[in-house]
């Protein structure tokens, strides 16, 4: 996988507007979150808004929400501001929340953040920060394929059509000098689309030969006897790659600046909750999914997911950029502007505060 290209890169993708694609990583979970634990602090004052309604999804990539939200990390940095929070299965929904005024904030991929922002052009969304890197991978069965090159001729599973992992899977065949056509997924290798939530099955009944896929699909996977082959981080400058950003309506950044920036404290200070707690972090995740899904994900998946996945601030820009130059190369996607895409100031002003390192925008920031 060839190295981000930071400017000129980002101007490189577009939206598949015809297509039903870019669902975030997997679609474990319930549809809605109650609010419990969103309690006000007594006696806390309020920011400029009384609520703000944050979206994520029921997955370990977005762990920084479900356990900002569990530990009541992000409701502390809010004081007497409220939060009231939704769950969501795919990237299109909570986009569609988020114009729709259903939502204000949300943890989400890097696709549907893309698809958003260039769907309204330019009008809707920014993304403020970032959330995790990583978690994905190519997960075999081991009794068909042996090594990378005997991929060659088999199925693998991609969650859907143009999706984040789709599009790195194609990219890292063509690198390979394999021909896949990207629409019908025929080719050198079959691109199989499948939904997360069913490819555990998809691989047991023997219809694909694997699958490169998020967390923790791929835990599951290999919990029933598949082999990592690939560890998609291992593609990437500094093994890190943008899987789950924060975005916020523009409208809302506009008119409550300083509860978006408590969010951002929030989300900085959960992530170095996490980073210093891995155990006790994954364990309020896996709580968070109980109440959320009703069933929690078990030791020999959850371990090896949560190691995978790297929690952070910085949204990874560049490779975001990256990825969206792969998606052209593909076929699959059109040029689009991208130039206001960030606004990284709340997050810088957050980060120094914190006296950590402030990030960049790769030159798609609002100027």
């Amino acid at each position: 996988m060839s190295a981000p290209r930071p400017h000129t890169t980002l101007r490189t993708i577009a939206a598949l507007v015809a297509l039903p694609l870019l669902l975030t990583a997997c679609g474990y979970g319930a549809e809605s979150a109650d609010d419990k634990r969103a309690e006000v602090a007594a006696g806390a004052g309020k920011l400029s808004a009384g609520e703000v309604r944050i979206g994520y999804f029921p997955n370990l990539t977005h762990a920084t929400a479900l356990v900002g939200v569990q530990e009541g990390l992000l409701q502390k940095e809010l004081g007497g501001t409220r939060i009231k929070a939704s769950t969501f299965n795919a990237g299109p929904s909570e986009i569609e929340a988020l114009n729709s005024g259903s939502i204000d904030i949300g943890w989400i991929g890097p696709s549907p953040s893309i698809n958003g922002y260039t769907r309204s052009n330019g009008k809707n969304l920014r993304i403020i920060g970032g959330s995790a890197s990583g978690g994905v991978k190519l997960v075999v069965n081991p009794d068909r394929i042996k090594s990378l090159d005997d991929l060659k001729g088999k199925k693998i599973a991609t969650p859907q059509l143009g999706n984040t992992q789709d599009v790195a899977f194609l990219n890292w065949v063509a690198e390979k000098g394999w021909k896949v056509d990207a629409q019908s997924g025929g080719g050198d290798v079959s691109v199989v689309r499948t939904d997360n939530k069913i490819t555990p099955d998809a691989y047991r009944s023997g219809s694909v030969d694997g699958a490169w896929v998020p967390e923790p699909t791929a835990s599951k996977l290999v919990s029933e006897g598949a082999k990592v082959l690939l560890n998609e981080a291992d593609l990437w400058p500094d093994k890190k790659f943008v899987i789950t950003n924060i975005i916020v309506s523009q409208s809302f950044l506009k008119e409550h600046p300083d509860v978006v920036e408590a969010v951002l404290r929030g989300s900085v200070k959960t992530n170095e909750w996490i980073n210093a707690h891995p155990e006790k972090a994954k364990a309020s995740a896996n709580a968070a999914l109980k109440q959320l899904s009703g069933k929690e994900l078990p030791a020999e998946i959850i371990d090896p997911a949560w190691k995978s996945i790297t929690f952070l601030d910085d949204p990874l820009a560049a490779t975001l950029g990256a990825q969206a130059d792969h998606a052209v190369k593909a076929g699959l996607l059109e040029e689009p502007r991208l130039e206001g895409i960030y606004d990284l100031a709340p997050l810088n002003e957050v980060l120094r505060a914190e006296g950590k390192d402030e990030v960049d925008d790769a030159g798609l920031g609002v100027r």
